[in-house]
């Protein structure tokens, strides 16, 4: 049986690939387990300055394993609290590490697989995908962050109507309403995205995780807690890569901040 979650690291680029093409890359546990070995893994490599997660075959996620749930009778309760506690410490470790994180949507993103696809702070689609909450079908409820991201990226409103009515979202709708960052041409998408990586890999990737940590508080502190937050990150970053940064700037030359 093939790993349910294929890693290379290259470049300083991981890629993430969910590998159950033949189940649309449908989260079960063991899925689930190797996602978060995964991303113990890019968070704590010193190697890993980049994470791209994408999807082998035509989906990209279709959400939970729907087989699995719908065969666990009496125990679904006890499933759900394994599959999803374990799947969220994966979406945790993926929010929160200190390096820049790509989703490379090539085909459609389903329930937790929406949720996962929302979660890049870059996030490329094809033109053929489309994301949909897929939960209320089922009589479930949003997991995976989706419930948070949603009226982040695109408001209260718009978050409700999309949760509550399970729309189903075309790539360039996902891009006007700024669910998405860009879709692309399907026979360019792999392109972008290796340009885009091997920007984020060469980027002084110090400065990036501390610029998401700081977005990623900002919904929650307030002004004064806010700019505090921003001197301490600008002081540390200022005797680091900073260093090389302000001396490619005035030298005229590219930067070099891998290895720092």
């Amino acid at each position: 049986m093939s790993d349910p979650v294929l890693l290379t690291i290259e470049d300083g680029i991981a890629r993430v690939v969910l590998n159950r093409p033949e189940s649309g890359n449908a989260i079960n546990i063991p899925l689930a387990r190797a996602l978060l070995d995964a991303a113990i893994r890019c968070d704590t490599d010193p190697d890993v300055r980049c994470v791209v997660i994408a999807g082998n075959g035509k989906l990209f996620c279709a959400g939970g394993d729907v087989e699995l749930l719908g065969g666990a009778g009496d125990k679904l309760p006890a499933i759900l609290s394994e599959l999803i506690a374990i799947f969220h410490a994966a979406v945790i470790r993926l929010a929160k590490m200190p390096k820049p994180l790509l989703t490379l949507v090539n085909g459609p993103a389903a329930g937790a697989g929406m949720s996962l696809s929302l979660l890049g702070d870059i996030v490329l689609s094809s033109r053929t995908a489309h994301y949909t909450p897929a939960y209320g079908a089922l009589g479930l409820t949003a997991d995976g962050g989706l419930s948070w991201l949603l009226p982040r990226l695109v408001g209260l409103r718009k978050a409700q109507e999309i949760i509550l009515t399970n729309r189903r979202i075309k790539a360039d709708d996902a891009e006007a309403m700024g669910l998405i960052t860009r879709a692309v041409d399907e026979t360019d998408l792999e392109t972008k995205a290796s340009a885009m990586a091997k920007q984020l890999a060469d980027a002084p990737v110090a400065a990036l995780g501390a610029a998401r940590a700081l977005i990623l508080q900002s919904f929650h502190t307030s002004l004064e807690t806010q700019l505090e937050c921003e001197l301490n990150s600008m002081v540390i970053a200022g005797g680091g890569e900073a260093q090389e940064g302000l001396a490619a700037f005035l030298a005229k030359r590219a930067p070099q901040f891998k290895g720092l």
